[in-house]
């Protein structure tokens, strides 16, 4: 009755692929390519870090010796890869009533009802994937069970004291200079590490809030960027709820949450820099089965396997995904005031 599950199109590699195509799921930061991907075939990663020494050298006399500098070692730090897996079942009688009578081998049939489970699975693991890089733009990852992996904690440095924007202030130019100090803050975290520009996540009501704002809008009152004022913002595939310039900072309202679960809180924003190489890491390790032992990790995977009873057989899927900020410190969370 079963026979029809041991043919190459229900292998682990066959199953593997066929969750691995594109589909639709909720996901911004995917979207935009704002983590590098990289498998691994480890489980866990190690991460090295060498700090660069930087000194005002005093004069010395011609002839006479130099000033020196202090050697400081490497820093390597390891991290689990987490793992993330969903159990599922197709039995027997599902398939039975289906497939047409006298024939063994319906693999367009079966493998609908395949495809109507990774339509189930793939979407769960996609968006438990943004939520893990959301919070490794914000410097602590929440996962489902309300464990964190606190990023500033693991690179033994502390977050700076949480940014208070008040968008109510109508003094000319006050917005526009917080903001500049803002990018001074961050470049400085950066040290000498070159960025392109800084963006910002923003809750719901802070982003209204700061369109709302008397200097925003007189920025875009009679000018080309105007339609930023009144038009409705869905787009990026739905994905976010807008975006607009202001102050040298990409503002954007995110759009994310599960349930009751909202990947940021209305009344906060999340800065961090752009075109800094290599600052944001997604690290995809090998599955815990046998024939993926030593190999290079692929993003999710999908496998099946015959029940005891022979009543069916079990398909698993699983994702083992960490990202991660490779420069924590020059993430900034702000707040609105009022």
């Amino acid at each position: 009755m079963l026979d029809i599950f041991n043919s190459n199109a229900f292998g682990v590699v066959s199953l593997t692929d066929a969750i691995n195509k594109p589909l639709f799921a909720p996901g911004r930061l995917g979207q935009m390519g704002l983590f590098t991907e990289r498998g691994v075939s480890t489980t866990t990663i190690v991460l090295e870090e060498k700090a660069g020494n930087l000194i005002l050298i005093a004069p010395s006399p011609r002839g006479g010796p130099g000033a020196t500098l202090d050697k400081k070692k490497a820093d390597s730090r390891a991290i689990v890869v987490p793992h993330f897996e969903i159990n599922d079942a197709i039995y027997a009688d599902e398939v039975q009533g289906v497939r047409q009578w006298g024939t063994e081998n319906q693999l367009m049939t079966v493998m609908g009802m395949v495809a109507d489970r990774i339509a189930i699975h793939k979407p769960s693991h996609e968006v438990t994937l943004e939520y893990q890089r959301i919070g490794a733009v914000k410097g602590v990852i929440t996962y489902a069970d309300g464990s964190t992996t606190d990023l500033f904690a693991f690179f033994g440095i502390s977050q700076d004291t949480e940014l208070a924007f008040d968008l109510d202030n109508k003094a000319n130019g006050a917005l526009r200079m917080f903001c500049q100090q803002t990018i001074r803050q961050m470049a400085t975290n950066l040290g000498g590490l070159p960025f392109t520009g800084v963006r910002a996540l923003c809750g719901d009501a802070f982003f209204d809030h700061l369109l709302s704002n008397a200097e925003v809008r007189a920025s875009f009152l009679n000018q080309p960027g105007a339609d930023n004022l009144r038009d409705p913002y869905v787009n990026f595939g739905g994905q976010t709820y807008g975006q607009f310039e202001f102050g040298g900072i990409v503002w954007e309202n995110y759009r994310g949450y599960v349930g009751n679960t909202t990947f940021i809180d209305t009344d906060h924003c999340h800065l961090y820099p752009v075109g800094v190489p290599n600052l944001f890491r997604t690290y995809f390790a090998p599955a815990d089965y046998i024939e993926t032992v030593n190999t290079m990790g692929r993003r999710l995977y999908l496998k099946q396997y015959r029940m005891d009873n022979d009543k069916g057989v079990n398909l698993d899927s699983q994702m083992n995904a960490l990202s991660l900020c490779t420069r924590p410190k020059a993430l900034l969370k702000g707040r609105r005031t009022s």
